[in-house]
């Protein structure tokens, strides 16, 4: 072997080492059910939170270097662009290995309810009229959320208490 690969090799076993640990699956609580084929992803059971506030950041994050992304009806990867449920179901399985619900009406009821007082980065904020929810999007701090609106539209960053918003929100769950 060349003796200036002995040091490229060495880095590279290093960093092996210490990305094992990124790796490493947490167990999963009495309270949550492991996705069959994917022993990381966690479903909530109704009315629990599975979030830790590491986790609701990450989504947080991960979610705002999602907009510009182009709206697409029933899309869910960066590449192909995203419907509000689609945004979602990615943004907190890549960002805390958590498997969300693939439509509005599911959303509805997961995870816990949260009073609107209590509303922190990383809840879903849920919008429609009577009591269907039509949109959802990520509470990211601030005043504002993330979602994906419309046909011809792009993921974007919204005030929460504009008018339009504020009086069609319905719920706040948090995952």
């Amino acid at each position: 072997m060349p003796a200036s690969s002995a040091p490229v090799l060495i880095v590279v076993a290093v960093a092996a080492a210490l990305l094992q640990g990124c790796a490493t699956t947490p167990a999963p609580s009495s309270s949550s059910r492991a996705v069959p084929g994917s022993p990381r992803v966690l479903l909530p059971s109704a009315g629990t939170s599975r979030l830790s506030a590491d986790q609701a950041r990450d989504a947080t994050v991960y979610a705002l270097g999602l907009v510009g992304t182009p709206y697409r009806y029933g899309g869910n990867t960066p590449e192909s662009g995203f419907d509000c449920s689609g945004l979602i179901a990615h943004v907190y399985h890549h960002a805390a290995g958590v498997a969300s619900p693939r439509s509005t009406a599911g959303l509805q009821n997961w995870g816990s309810d949260v009073p609107l007082e209590e509303l922190r980065s990383g809840d879903l904020v849920l919008f429609g009229a009577s009591r269907t929810v039509t949109h959802a999007g990520i509470f990211v701090g601030n005043d504002r959320f993330v979602h994906a609106p419309s046909t011809g539209g792009q993921v974007r960053l919204e005030r929460f208490s504009m008018p339009y918003w504020s009086q069609r929100l319905l719920a706040v769950r948090r995952p």
